[in-house]
């Protein structure tokens, strides 16, 4: 016979549940305190990063020349000679050989190739956001993007194709007739406006939305605690800020950063100036983590070695050392922090259609 099973409920004491509670109040409480501490700090960085955030905020217009107005009829013109490979003497290297949008435009080498396969003196700088820099390469000779456009195309050393050869081979191709004649209207074929073209295109070059812009823009989870504590280093002990500055991280200034080597950039164009000898322009740092190796002669092959350098202070003292390369005694944690913001600079950019040749 089947007998009915008996449940025993277990009554706890009273005393066993002031225990428990004296046991479980306090830890509750502490557990409470340390979500309420973590979450002050968190708000704690973002107060102190914001009296440096509002410079930090992209523009909302770019700016173009009064007579050189952006059309999609002269952006596709840029765009096109910009990836044609017949401005170059080989008929292989174009502007984007270099200027690689894959690579953050850049060539990802330490120096760049030009003519002939040889090696340059320097490597190749991006072209992301020049619509806001003046004046421009390395040393700074060209004063505008017009200027500097067709400068690459008549150096013997890059591609290599004096200019009066190029307009024969560009008025040669009767496709180039339409392109420009819907451009620029009123305008000849000419030296000036392959110039005018190529920089609208280049204007249209720029770094889209990051996680560091929601950030700036109130996305208060937009980047990491670390990241944040980067940036109030960038600003502060770190003294990055001083030539990396404004929203695409760089004052477009020119500076000797103690680097060895026999390159005096600035200083080929002004020899009398000694603050000017050694010097290079300050790059942006948008999208930089993409466009290794880094200085102007690629000689740091890491964003980590990058900050090694600054943190030394340089490798070579001489009179036109910029006054800010300074040891920055940083320890291996804002080391860590520094690099973490840097990565928040990355935006994914929408990818850029190449354009069909004209025959």
């Amino acid at each position: 016979m089947n007998r009915p099973k008996s449940t025993i409920k277990l009554q706890p004491s009273a005393r066993l549940i002031k225990l428990l509670l004296a046991l479980c109040l306090p830890l509750a409480a502490l557990c409470l305190s340390n979500l309420s501490r973590s979450a002050a700090a968190g708000n704690d960085h973002d107060a102190e990063c914001r009296p440096f955030m509002t410079k930090y905020r992209r523009p909302s217009d770019v700016p173009y020349p009064k007579d050189n107005q952006l059309t999609k009829e002269r952006e596709l013109l840029g765009r096109t000679l910009f990836f044609d490979p017949r401005l170059s003497e080989s008929n292989w290297i174009s502007c984007a050989t270099c200027h690689n949008p894959a690579l953050s435009w850049s060539d990802g080498l330490a120096k760049g190739v030009g003519h002939g396969m040889k090696e340059l003196g320097r490597r190749t700088p991006t072209i992301l956001n020049l619509a806001w820099s003046e004046p421009l390469f390395w040393d700074g000779r060209a004063q505008s993007l017009e200027d500097q456009a067709l400068g690459p195309v008549a150096s013997p050393a890059e591609m290599n194709l004096p200019l009066d050869k190029m307009m024969a081979r560009i008025k040669a191709i009767p496709g180039y007739h339409e392109l420009f004649a819907k451009a620029y209207p009123s305008e000849p074929i000419s030296e000036q406006t392959v110039a005018k073209a190529i920089a609208t295109f280049e204007r249209t070059i720029i770094s889209g939305q990051a996680p560091f812009d929601a950030w700036i823009e109130g996305k208060e989870n937009a980047i990491s605690e670390e990241a944040k504590r980067g940036f109030l280093l960038f600003n502060t002990k770190a003294n990055c800020a001083k030539c990396h500055s404004e929203w695409r991280f760089t004052d477009d200034g020119f500076h000797d950063i103690g680097l060895p080597g026999d390159d005096v950039g600035r200083g080929k164009l002004f020899r009398e100036i000694e603050v000017n000898q050694f010097a290079f322009k300050a790059p942006t740092l948008r999208n930089c983590d993409m466009r290794a190796p880094y200085m102007h002669d690629g000689s740091k092959p890491s964003l980590e070695a990058v900050i090694e350098f600054y943190n030394e202070g340089g490798k070579v003292k001489r009179p036109s050392l910029s006054p800010e390369m300074k040891p920055l005694g940083l320890t291996a944690q804002e080391k860590r922090e520094l690099l973490a913001f840097l990565k928040t600079l990355t935006s994914v950019d929408h990818p850029v259609e190449v354009p069909i040749l004209p025959r």
